[in-house]
């Protein structure tokens, strides 16, 4: 298994793993369960480290990749632009729940302002993962890209790389 591989057998968990913390979170809210908020912490944690390694095998799984043919330069550096702002709210997340994880255990009072913090920025940690996800998908998924055309006239299956080439062609 070399490092392309592992890139694409653990992408997803940080992706994942947020979304799973952020709804066990907010049941914590909704069930007033200390239990349940650090299984969250613990979670985001477990994420925050997910991405490290992602990250890490992105940089060897792009070194492997970049001279494939038909890759798209400017979406795999879409997608490690995405990629990092993702690694750096799950960071963020992992640190502010390692804190809030040992604020809770020490029952210190100001521990709800960072659980307020940590619920917030998980959204914005979610919005970011659908963008890290769906432009690495895109790279080598062209039936996802916004400019894919699936069906033709003719009824066949159809994934232009440039639209533009697609339209000169229409017009001949």
């Amino acid at each position: 298994m070399n490092d392309a591989h592992l890139h694409l057998a653990i992408n997803h968990f940080p992706i994942i793993v947020p979304i799973i913390a952020l709804l066990i979170l907010l049941s914590s809210w909704l069930f007033r369960s200390e239990t349940l908020s650090r299984t969250a912490y613990a979670l985001f944690v477990l994420g925050a480290v997910t991405a490290f390694l992602t990250s890490w095998t992105g940089e060897r799984a792009e070194e492997i990749v970049e001279n494939l043919p038909n890759l798209n330069e400017s979406m795999m550096h879409e997608h490690e632009e995405a990629g990092e702002k993702l690694a750096f709210m799950n960071y963020l997340l992992g640190i502010l729940s390692l804190i809030t994880l040992w604020a809770s255990l020490q029952q210190k009072t100001w521990r709800n302002y960072l659980k307020i913090a940590i619920t917030l920025l998980a959204f914005v940690g979610i919005f970011l993962g659908k963008q890290a996800g769906t432009s690495g998908g895109e790279i080598r998924h062209t039936e996802i890209r916004a400019n894919a055309n699936l069906t033709t006239p003719e009824g066949t299956h159809n994934t232009p790389e440039n639209p533009k080439e697609e339209e000169e062609e229409n017009e001949h």
